[in-house]
């Protein structure tokens, strides 16, 4: 059984195609989106402009971008880092 990823409580877009993340246990993450920004769907995230739509999703349970695109709670949670690299 897993256990669910902690509730994202901020999210801030960054450079380079980052994703600053803080979770309600007081970590902060960075996710790096660069991998997934390819194809009609997310291939939109390379556009600064529309990535900067990047919101929480109700409850804190992820993240979304203006048309709907998302990553999973455990993938931005499994493969953060504690710093942009």
């Amino acid at each position: 059984m897993t256990l669910d990823p902690p509730k994202i409580i901020k999210v801030q877009p960054r450079d380079n195609f980052f994703i600053y993340l803080e979770y309600e246990t007081g970590e902060k993450k960075f996710f790096d989106v660069k991998p997934y920004i390819k194809g009609n769907w997310y291939g939109k995230l390379g556009d600064p402009r529309f990535f900067t739509t990047v919101h929480i999703i109700e409850n804190g349970d992820g993240i979304a971008w203006g048309d709907g695109q998302d990553i999973a709670p455990d993938e931005l949670y499994d493969f953060s880092t504690s710093s942009m690299c």
